[in-house]
């Protein structure tokens, strides 16, 4: 049943996965600014056909290719901005033809965070801004930035919103610094927990993060120190409230 349908679409000029088999499986695949990536295509044909597998691209860059009986590997090395698109692997068994597409994905994200001020004067409101460094992509789904207080996540505070620059070109491929900006209450003693900036990159099978401390010449935070124990009554709340 299944040989036959896969002749029908065959026979339409439809593409089908078959019994093609792509490693990695997943059908979107991150691979870092400047790192390397192998994705190899395998086909069996029942009987004695001899099997075609041959890995193409779509306006992009493709890499290198070997391909052999059964297999082909597709090999990216120093992967640029220009590596990002769509490979296509097309297999063949006599008259049969199957298709699978992989999408590629090229992130940047260094464990280059910054914050800012310098320090913070107490019983005064401030600014705190947290910036990620050359990095792609930049949508607000693939990078966030948040504070965190003890550990936890701080919440509360006022967002003041997000900024993002060019950074100075230094190569072919465009990157960018991406600045997350709160309002944070005036501090005044005792000291609170850590605080620091995390930015955090999530793609399709992959999650990152980086942190940063927050530098800071206070003494102590009795107003952040409410925050944070508040956030921690919230949690709390939330968890042990009854169902319904």
């Amino acid at each position: 049943m299944h040989f036959c349908l896969r002749s029908l679409l065959s026979i339409l000029g439809l593409p089908t996965g078959g019994p093609l088999e792509v490693e990695p499986p997943d059908p979107v695949v991150a691979v870092s600014l400047g790192g390397s990536r192998q994705l190899t295509c395998r086909l069996a044909c029942p009987g004695h056909q001899a099997p075609s597998v041959q890995w193409r691209g779509l306006d992009t860059s493709l890499g290198a290719v070997r391909s052999d009986a059964g297999s082909s590997v597709l090999s990216m090395h120093n992967a640029s901005l220009s590596a990002a698109g769509t490979r296509v692997c097309v297999g063949s068994c006599g008259n049969l033809t199957f298709q699978r597409t992989v999408q590629v994905l090229v992130f940047a994200f260094p464990a280059q965070l910054t914050a800012s001020p310098v320090a913070l004067v107490a019983k005064q409101d401030r600014e705190v801004a947290c910036t990620a460094h050359n990095v792609t992509p930049i949508s607000p789904e693939a990078l966030s930035l948040s504070l965190l207080l003890g550990g936890r996540e701080l919440e509360g505070v006022q967002a003041l919103g997000r900024d993002v620059e060019e950074e100075p070109q230094q190569g072919e491929d465009p990157l960018f610094r991406v600045t997350e900006r709160w309002l944070l209450p005036g501090l005044g003693t005792p000291a609170p927990p850590a605080l620091h900036c995390q930015a955090t990159m999530k793609l399709p099978g992959l999650e990152l993060s980086h942190q940063h401390p927050i530098p800071a010449l206070w003494t102590g935070g009795v107003v952040l120190g409410l925050l944070f124990l508040a956030f921690l009554t919230r949690r709390l709340w939330k968890r042990c409230r009854p169902a319904g």
